[in-house]
């Protein structure tokens, strides 16, 4: 496990804070995002947060944006509120998984399609 037995509980109190301050963000840019998860290095220097907005591929584009600019506001809040050695610094990335899965999960109805044909 990467970090030992710690990073995942700090990977989810991550979450669950940043989740919040994107809620509460007054950018319009901002669509319906939802935090799936955050991979914090073993020095805590550093966070991927992973993340899935619904829209059309422009809106997903202009939240992509719209987190970018507040990333050192997301930054300072997570300071204030989690207590660890270093506050980390934030890069937003999409989550693809979701779409990885429901793209596997239609190649494999139609696989099944075939085989009943």
């Amino acid at each position: 496990m990467r970090g030992g037995p710690r990073m995942p509980r700090v990977n989810e109190l991550l979450r669950e804070v940043i989740a919040e301050e994107v809620r509460t963000l007054k950018d319009p840019a901002i669509g319906f995002v939802t935090i799936t998860g955050v991979d914090t290095s073993p020095d805590l220097r550093t966070a991927n947060v992973f993340y899935t907005a619904l829209g059309t591929e422009e809106e997903r584009a202009e939240t992509a944006a719209a987190l970018r600019r507040a990333t050192p506001h997301i930054q300072s809040r997570l300071g204030a509120q989690v207590r660890i050695k270093y506050t980390p610094a934030l890069d937003f990335r999409v989550d693809e998984s979701i779409e990885t899965g429901m793209r596997i999960d239609a190649l494999l109805r139609e696989i099944e399609h075939d085989d009943e044909s």
